[in-house]
């Protein structure tokens, strides 16, 4: 995805929920709560075409994807056994910058994908800096050994930065190294989000 440049705080707004973590657009979510931007002289009920469209925007902004490569998940979720939502969810679930963010390395995924595009992050050993890298069970995630970078990230983590709770990955924050053990399934799907919804949206 081109990296979102505009207000993450509208985007929370409008979506309904907490899907930029930064400390700006959480405070302007604490602020205005729920309530949509721009001007409104009356409470609009979305259609259902809206409806599936917040559903699509929760999942691009929320795993940073853009709409060829959320259309390139889903057609390989739909040629995977099971439920096409929940394997297009699991697919996200598995990125590399997802799996940085959710076991607490980083503050927010936008941190993370910058991190992994700067080449900060090496997989079993070889540097990746595709954020999109799919992990499997087994891989080892380390961070760059250069004393900046290692001081970067041990400074974030420091800071007392939480997960979001995930059991097929550990951090070993002694050591920064993030060991995958298994694979996401769909109770670890972290984005409350009807994949079905958008599914049939983009069957269409």
């Amino acid at each position: 995805m081109s990296r979102y440049t505009g207000p993450k705080g509208r985007v929370n707004r409008r979506i309904g929920m907490l899907i930029y973590e930064n400390g700006g657009a959480s405070r302007a979510m604490e602020r205005r709560g729920n309530q949509p931007p721009g001007m409104h002289t009356r409470a609009k009920r979305p259609s259902n075409y809206g409806k599936a469209l917040t559903e699509k925007q929760k999942i691009k902004h929320y795993y940073g994807l853009g709409e060829r490569q959320l259309r390139r998940y889903f057609e390989k979720a739909g040629k995977m056994k099971g439920n096409t939502g929940e394997n297009l969810l699991i697919i996200c679930e598995s990125r590399l910058d997802n799996v940085i963010r959710r076991v607490g390395l980083t503050a927010t995924r936008p941190q993370a994908r910058q991190g992994v595009a700067h080449g900060h992050f090496r997989v079993n050993g070889v540097k990746v800096d595709r954020p999109s890298y799919m992990l499997r069970p087994g891989d080892v995630v380390t961070i760059r050994p250069q004393l900046n970078v290692l001081t970067l990230y041990r400074n974030i983590a420091a800071q007392g930065v939480e997960g979001q709770g995930i059991e097929w990955a550990s951090l070993d924050s002694e050591n920064l190294t993030i060991n995958v053990t298994g694979a996401p399934g769909a109770s670890d799907i972290s984005l409350p989000v009807d994949g079905n919804v958008v599914v049939e949206f983009m069957s269409r």
